[in-house]
C-alpha cells in the first residue's frame, strides 16, 4: 500500500484579516527535496524518507511515504504517524504563517479580489480563458499550461461546469452571481465571445484527494474491483464550499470531471459523428467503466453500459495473448487522444518504455485505476483507488486509507461477490457525486 496525500499550502494575513493560497510551490519543493535528501543521507536508507512532489496547481504539495506499506498490523498502526511526520516536514520550510492544509477544495478560489499570495490579475489567463483564476495559479511547468489549454482546444470550447446554489430563505430567486465579469472590455486579449461563454460556471484547477495505491499479488488484483469507489465518495464528502459560496452538493467529482472534459460536440452526442471516431459518454475523469476480473463471479452481464473501445487495439492485444476484458479495458482507454506531448518524447522504444501507454493511462482519471507492473521494475501488478477525498486531520484521512486496505483483506479472505451491474455502479457514483449538503 502506498498513499499519496496532497497539501494546499495557504497563509494566514493577520493584518487583512484573510486566508489566501501560497503560490510558492517551486520555492517550498526545491528546499523540500533538499531536507530530504539530508534525512536520507542521515540514514543512509533513502527508502525509508516520505517524498515530495509538484502538483497542478501552484499552491499544492503532492507527497508519498518513502517505501510501501505492508498490510501488518504494525504497518497499518503507523500510517497516521507518517501522515504527521510529512506535514512536520513540510511546515519546516513554510513561512511562520504559512500552513499545509488538507482541504478538497479552496472555498474562496475564484472569489473576486486577493486570494491568493501574490496577487495576479485572472484578466491574464491564457491558457485556461478562464472568468475567475489567473494563469499563475497553475504549476508554471510547460505540462500543466498545456494540458489546461489542449483540453480548451480540443473541446472546442470553454469547460462546462455547473453546480446547484444551496438555497435558503435569503437567497434571491433566481439567483444570478453578481460576481461574473460580463463586461468583455476587461479581457481584451481573448477571442469574442469567449469571455461571457458558460460564464455562470467556476473554472476548476485542482482538487486535492486522498488516494491509495494498492499491490496484491497477481492473482489477487482483479478481486479489487469489487472496491467500488462511490461508497468511499459518499463517505468522505468535504467540499460543498466553491468560490465563496454553498453548493447544495458537498463532493469535488462532478466539479473535476467538468474541468478536464475535452470531448468535442460529436463525441457528447450533440452533433453526429463526422470528424471523431467515437460517441463517448462521459468525461476522462469518471467512474469506471468496465469489470475486468476473469473471476467465475464477473457474469458478462455486469458489464452493461455503454463502453467504446478501439477495435485495432483490441484485436491486436488478443493476438498477443491478452484476455478478451483486459484487451478491452485498454482499447476503451486508447478511445482518447493524448492531451500533452513533448516533441523529444515522440520516438521512443516501446521495448523498454512504456511511456506512451502511461501518456494514455495516467489522463483517464477513474475511480479505479488499474496498473501495470513498470518495464525493469520490482513493483507489481497496483490497484489505485482514487475516489476519496483528503480529510482535515491526518487521523481521518489515515482511518480511510486504512480501511480500504482492511476492506480489501476482507474481500479476499471471504471471498465476497460485491459485484452488481456496472451500469448501477455509475448510477451511484452519480448520486454520490451530487450527494445534497445537509
Amino acid at each position: 500500500m502506498r498513499h499519496k496525500v496532497e497539501y494546499m499550502v495557504v497563509l494566514f494575513d493577520d493584518q487583512e484579516k484573510n486566508v489566501k493560497l501560497s503560490l510558492r510551490q517551486t520555492e517550498i519543493l526545491e528546499k523540500l527535496q533538499s531536507i530530504v535528501t539530508d534525512i536520507a543521507s542521515d540514514r543512509g536508507e533513502s527508502a525509508s524518507v516520505p517524498t515530495f512532489h509538484p502538483e497542478y496547481g501552484r499552491y499544492m504539495l503532492e507527497s508519498t511515504p518513502g517505501s510501501p506499506y505492508t498490510g501488518s498490523i504494525h504497518d497499518l498502526l503507523s500510517v497516521e504517524d507518517d501522515m504527521r511526520y510529512r506535514r512536520h516536514l513540510a511546515r519546516k520550510y513554510l513561512k511562520p504563517n504559512e500552513i499545509p492544509f488538507t482541504m478538497t477544495s479552496y472555498p474562496r478560489m475564484g472569489v473576486p479580489g486577493v486570494f491568493t499570495e501574490p496577487y495576479f490579475d485572472p484578466a491574464d489567463a491564457i491558457s485556461s480563458h478562464s472568468l475567475f483564476l489567473p494563469e499563475e495559479i497553475t504549476n508554471p511547468h510547460a505540462r500543466f499550461p498545456t494540458l489546461t489549454a489542449n483540453i480548451r482546444r480540443r473541446r472546442g470550447s470553454k469547460v462546462a461546469i455547473n453546480l446547484p446554489i444551496f438555497i435558503d430563505k435569503n437567497t434571491p430567486r433566481p439567483f444570478v452571481d453578481p460576481t461574473i465579469p460580463w463586461q468583455r472590455e476587461i479581457y481584451p486579449r481573448r477571442p469574442r465571445g469567449e469571455e461571457w461563454r458558460g460564464a455562470h460556471r467556476s473554472y476548476l484547477h485542482g482538487c486535492d484527494g486522498l488516494r491509495d495505491g494498492l499491490q496484491l499479488p497477481a492473482t489477487d488484483v482483479p478481486v479489487l474491483q469489487h472496491h467500488r469507489g462511490e461508497t468511499a465518495l459518499a463517505l468522505t464528502a468535504a467540499s460543498p464550499l466553491w468560490r465563496g459560496y454553498i453548493a447544495d452538493v458537498d463532493c469535488r467529482w462532478d466539479v473535476v470531471a467538468g474541468s478536464v472534459d475535452d470531448r468535442t460536440e460529436e463525441e457528447r452526442g450533440l452533433k453526429p459523428l463526422k470528424e471523431s471516431r467515437f460517441r463517448i459518454p462521459k468525461s476522462r475523469y469518471g467512474s469506471v467503466s468496465l469489470y475486468i476480473s476473469e473471476h467465475w463471479m464477473n457474469r458478462p452481464a455486469y458489464n452493461d453500459i455503454e463502453a467504446p473501445h478501439d477495435e485495432a487495439i483490441f484485436e491486436r492485444l488478443r493476438k498477443h495473448g491478452i484476455d478478451s476484458l483486459l484487451a478491452r479495458h485498454i482499447a476503451h482507454l486508447f478511445i482518447r487522444d493524448p492531451i500533452v506531448i513533448f516533441s523529444e518524447t515522440v520516438d521512443q522504444d516501446d521495448m523498454t518504455s512504456n511511456d506512451h501507454f502511461e501518456n494514455i493511462q495516467s489522463t483517464n482519471w477513474q475511480t479505479v485505476r488499474f496498473k501495470p507492473p513498470p518495464i525493469n521494475s520490482s513493483i507489481g501488478w497496483r490497484v489505485e483507488f482514487r475516489s476519496m477525498e483528503v480529510q482535515m486531520t491526518d487521523f481521518e484521512n489515515a482511518a480511510f486509507a486504512v480501511f480500504v486496505v482492511l476492506l480489501s483483506r476482507a474481500i479476499l479472505s471471504f471471498n465476497l461477490n460485491l459485484y452488481v451491474p456496472i451500469s448501477k455502479v455509475k448510477i451511484n457514483t452519480s448520486h454520490a457525486a451530487a450527494a445534497h449538503t445537509e
